[in-house]
């Protein structure tokens, strides 16, 4: 089971890089091993948003949560 402490802890160091184009992160919760999360800003529209989610934020959560199976965006 995912531990939500520890997601927005790894949430929050990936913030500052989706904050620097404009763009932000926001934890919308999880479900068994998937975190669901909604993109922000600048983030929201674009184009690249599915590679900043899998090659990002994913890749950073699976690093240090090996229980992460894959994070979801949710939209608005």
């Amino acid at each position: 089971m995912l531990d939500i402490e520890k997601v927005k802890e790894v949430l929050e160091e990936v913030r500052p890089n989706l904050q620097a184009d404009g763009g932000d992160i926001e934890l919308v919760g999880l479900e068994g091993g998937v975190v669901k999360v909604r993109l922000k800003g600048s983030c929201a529209g674009c184009p690249m948003s599915q590679m900043t989610l899998t090659f990002g934020v994913e890749k950073v959560l699976k690093e240090r949560i090996p229980e992460v199976e894959r994070v979801e965006a949710v939209p608005f």
